[in-house]
């Protein structure tokens, strides 16, 4: 397999015309990506608290969301939130280990230290932890959900950024 079966996707800021797409990705992730490390009703679960596009469209629009394109299409998002948190990240099943989210991630790593944001950290899925891990975030507590009698686990993951880089190499 060559590097061209793999174009590195485009990124663009979120579009509100993005939402039936995004909230099509969300759903395919969780549906197919976690299914190794979550039950089939804690998926449905997980998917019934993001019923209502409306709460989806308000929390991509009070972060900074960024969408990757592959093809001139959506095949995944990050949305950062204030303080450093990284809200959402998805990759649609078609597109996952195809360096989607690695692009996402150190975009949404470059941008926060350009803000002065000194770390990022993500409420990880059990699926996305070794992700994180391997862009450098380490573990800090484990979190259980309760979503309708059902219990989800998560981990918030953590990175510590380095100061951005002025042009002449001083911080």
């Amino acid at each position: 397999m060559n590097a061209r079966a793999f174009p590195k996707p485009a990124l663009r800021p979120y579009l509100s015309s993005d939402l039936p797409l995004l909230a099509e990705i969300r759903l395919a992730a969780i549906e197919q990506l976690t299914a190794d490390d979550y039950g089939e009703a804690q998926r449905e679960a997980w998917i019934s608290i993001f019923d209502d596009d409306e709460i989806l469209a308000q929390n991509l629009e009070k972060g900074l969301t960024i969408v990757a394109l592959i093809g001139g299409g959506p095949a995944g998002f990050i949305s950062l939130h204030e303080g450093g948190l990284i809200d959402q990240l998805y990759v649609h099943p078609a597109a996952a280990r195809m360096g989607v989210g690695s692009s996402l991630i150190d975009a949404i790593e470059k941008l926060a230290a350009a803000r002065g944001i000194t770390k990022l950290e993500a409420d990880a899925s059990d699926t996305a932890k070794p992700f994180f891990e391997v862009h450098g975030f380490e573990a800090v507590h484990r979190n259980t959900i309760e979503i309708d009698g059902l219990w989800l686990g998560n981990t918030r993951m953590r990175k510590v950024l380095q100061p951005q880089m002025a042009r002449d190499g001083r911080p």
